[in-house]
């Protein structure tokens, strides 16, 4: 067999850097092909889902009114009145008469209209920051109605923000009782922040309930929005965890997610809290994620309340209830037609038994209270479903009784800790539970989701790929977010009512995922230089949510004057970045309370200088920051000085702090003598002579390698990340290979700046490219560019 290399690179190459890189003695990189390992866990790469920043009300569940039952407050949230009458309208939220009379649906809405001018007069929503519709598509209008002295139809349209009609029904044959109606709208334009309007042009009571606009169009049919579910199919997940997350637990027992509310006719859906700042309908439910993680051809791992929130836990003598719902939960998936939660399954349309193998008992919960629980619903569930694979929490230790078949882990931190931390599972006990790291992702330095938290991952994923023997499944979090409500950031797949873009992970993810062999080569690494971060760049002065102003800035260089500036007239040397500097009385002064107001000022290529000036608060939360070693408007270190709610200094890069926070805080009014001194390896800031802070720039082993071989293929898979800052030129060899195809496919991520971003705007600005390489025999050469992930197979494919 002519086996295939993968190569696969995701790569950020920094310009002011790269000339410097390939001078070095490259690195030896080898897979012993001849010498496989273990297997690669079939479910080593899957996803989370959770309800967090409207990622299914507002997102995957394309609901287009928010609000629509009416029971989000009691007020008209989401709604407003629409008077063209001109009319007198009073509105109710009313608690005495909802239209289903079901246990959850407790709110509806009566206009009372006196309408003497004979124009439009009701209501109108605008959904999710604006209902996204496109021209030609069927929209399904459905709601609950009555009339009192209205004798004529109302009228339900699709309209612009400034009335522009996109598409309209006549709702005829009101009552004075509540009666279902239903209609299709056709729209004839596309509009992201389009409208639902509903009006009379009488007087008399009207009332409606359960209004509900869903697009005709849903991915599979399933009633989920087609291009969020296709970024899912995109990963390739082995499995679903759902559906939380802090949204399992709630901040208390009141506000914890059920799933048995979850489930049946969505106007009898429990309306809950969400701890992420918003009413959720449930509309994606118990039975909606089993049904896509079926359409995905995924395992469901299903997350069930163990009786513990945030707040509060339940009394171990009311556990059997909660014990129950765990039993529960699994015969509704797997249990047959004819069975209590079964027959429930099958006549929502699912005859046959969805499958689930997989349940983790709670999110994030530890301590003694879980010591207590965990035990409860592992002997039931064992005794009636022995083959169920029971995930236990690990928040504060592993359970001490009946031990775990499966612990989760949960990382979220900087790019140094994952780099850092990629070889953490080599040197795991494999005689104790297997690892499933639930939740990781970097969340500092690295904006709303950066190339160099992408790498960060990528580095960590290598650790988890390569000891997949015990780390068998993992998952990134969170995995959307609705641009509007970012409760939480990063977000693997962010989007609005109409587009929606990954950030650098997501391809990560799924260079990951799609690119999985079956069993692990061994991989050695040799002659890699460990590397710090950059240690060169210019000065700057920032502040964060505060008024400051600065003076005697200086800048040496032993006895080299870099620069000398005491603000007497004018700063237009300096680079304002952000905020609202100006010179006043000698000062440059800085008044906007925004974050990271920022000027910079000097030469790139500045190194081992030592940094002072004077700094004085005059208002706000935090105290100053002293910026040094900067790139560019988006890489740079600082010393944070009076940062966290005035309550602590650091040293920081790119947001990610540097050894560790001191307590420390800054007086208003009073002028600081602030100095940072940059020496060969080590960081020492002083405040008014004194040395408060000294730390060492960070040092990172750049290369990072996992490889594998495809069992039915035979293609050799080698993934490499450069975490360095700068190119790493290598000595790649395959020993033991045979066979060896002479082309490989070379896909790599890359931008020209490790802080670079995808947006709204720039859904594809980093994104992976494909190309072919020529491979000749077992032994070539490859430059790794700075901030990358490479992987390559033989027949050699790279991908990344």
């Amino acid at each position: 067999m002519t086996r295939f290399l993968k190569l696969m690179a995701l790569a950020a190459v920094t310009l002011s850097i790269v000339s410097a890189a390939f001078g070095a003695e490259p690195a030896k990189l080898t897979v012993q092909v001849d010498k496989p390992s273990h297997k690669i866990s079939p479910t080593l790469y899957g996803i989370f889902y959770e309800e967090i920043n409207c990622s299914g009300d507002g997102g995957i569940y394309p609901e287009l009114v928010r609000n629509r039952s009416f029971e989000d407050s009691d007020k008209l949230d989401y709604w407003t009145l629409v008077n063209e009458g001109p009319a007198e309208t009073a509105s109710v939220v009313d608690t005495s008469n909802p239209a289903t009379k079901s246990e959850f649906n407790q709110k509806s809405l009566r206009l009372e209209i006196s309408n003497k001018g004979g124009g439009r007069v009701g209501v109108a929503n605008d959904g999710w920051w604006g209902m996204g519709i496109k021209k030609g598509e069927t929209y399904n209008l459905s709601l609950y109605a009555y009339a009192k002295s209205i004798k004529g139809s109302l009228t339900a349209s699709l309209e612009s923000a400034k009335g522009d009609v996109y598409a309209s029904a006549k709702i005829s044959g009101l009552t004075s009782e509540w009666k279902k109606f239903t209609s299709r709208l056709v729209s004839k334009a596309t509009d992201p922040k389009a409208r639902l309007v509903i009006t009379t042009t009488e007087s008399g009571s009207l009332g409606l309930d359960c209004v509900s606009l869903m697009p005709a169009k849903t991915w599979k049919n399933h009633g989920l929005r087609p291009d969020l579910a296709e970024m899912l199919v995109g990963l390739k997940p082995a499995f679903v965890r759902f559906p939380g997350g802090c949204w399992v637990e709630g901040n208390t027992m009141a506000e914890a997610q059920r799933w048995k509310t979850t489930i049946g006719p969505v106007e009898d859906r429990r309306t809950q809290h969400n701890i992420w700042g918003y009413e959720a309908t449930n509309g994606l439910g118990f039975h909606e994620y089993l049904q896509l993680c079926e359409d995905l051809g995924s395992e469901p791992l299903f997350v069930i309340n163990c009786g513990m929130s945030h707040g509060g836990v339940i009394a171990m003598d009311k556990m059997d209830e909660f014990v129950q719902d765990a039993l529960d939960a699994i015969e509704y998936a797997n249990g047959p037609a004819d069975s209590k939660w079964g027959a429930v399954r099958a006549k929502a349309g699912h005859p046959k038994p969805f499958g689930l193998k997989y349940m983790e008992i709670g999110n994030e919960n530890g301590g003694g209270a879980y010591n207590e629980r965990w035990p409860l619903f592992v002997k039931a569930i064992k005794a009636k479903y022995p083959d169920m694979h029971l995930i236990a929490n690990v928040w504060g230790g592993v359970p001490d009784k009946n031990s775990p078949e499966i612990i989760d882990e949960h990382y979220y931190s900087n790019p140094e800790f994952f780099i850092n931390n990629a070889n953490k599972y080599d040197t795991y006990d494999r005689k104790g539970p297997k690892i499933y790291v639930g939740e990781y992702a970097v969340t500092q330095g690295t904006g709303q989701g950066s190339l160099r938290g992408a790498v960060g991952e990528a580095a960590f994923m290598c650790g988890m790929e390569r000891n997949s023997d015990i780390v068998t499944m993992c998952s990134y979090a969170p995995l959307f977010v609705n641009i509007n409500h970012r409760a939480w950031n990063p977000n693997l797949i962010d989007f609005d009512s109409s587009r929606v873009y990954g950030i650098p992970s997501y391809y990560v993810q799924q260079m990951f995922s799609q690119n999985k062999g079956d069993v692990v080569l061994p991989v050695t690494i040799e002659r890699t230089t460990t590397l710090s971060e950059p240690t060169h760049g210019a000065i700057g002065l920032s502040t964060w949510v505060t008024e400051a102003e600065f003076k005697d800035v200086l800048v040496t260089k032993g006895d080299e004057i870099l620069y000398k500036g005491d603000f007497s007239k004018e700063a237009k040397d300096w680079q304002t970045i952000n905020g609202d500097w100006k010179v006043v009385d000698g000062a440059f002064r800085q008044t906007a309370l925004i974050e990271n107001a920022r000027a910079t000022f000097g030469d790139t290529n500045w190194k081992e200088y030592t940094f002072s000036c004077k700094a004085r608060k005059i208002k706000g939360e935090e105290g100053f920051l002293l910026v040094f070693y900067a790139q560019d408007k988006n890489i740079c270190a600082w010393w944070n000085v009076g940062g966290w709610r005035n309550t602590q200094n650091a040293i920081e890069w790119n947001r990610s702090p540097i050894g560790r926070r001191i307590r420390g805080n800054v007086e208003t009014g009073k002028w600081y003598d602030v100095k940072v001194d940059l020496g060969k390896d080590k960081i020492r800031c002083y405040l008014d002579g004194k040395l408060v802070q000294e730390e060492a720039f960070p040092s990172i082993s750049p290369l990072h390698s996992t490889a594998s071989r495809d069992e039915k293929t035979g293609d050799i898979i080698v993934k490499v990340v450069n975490a360095g800052w700068s190119p790493q030129a290598t000595d790649v060899t395959l020993a033991g290979a045979k066979n060896l195809g002479s082309k490989a496919e070379v896909i790599v991520l890359t931008s020209a700046n490790g802080m670079d971003e995808n947006s709204i705007e720039q859904t594809e600005k980093i994104k992976p490219k494909t190309s072919t390489i020529n491979v000749k025999g077992t032994q070539f050469k490859y430059d790794f560019p700075a901030n990358s992930v490479t992987i390559k197979s033989s027949d050699l494919l790279i991908t990344m």
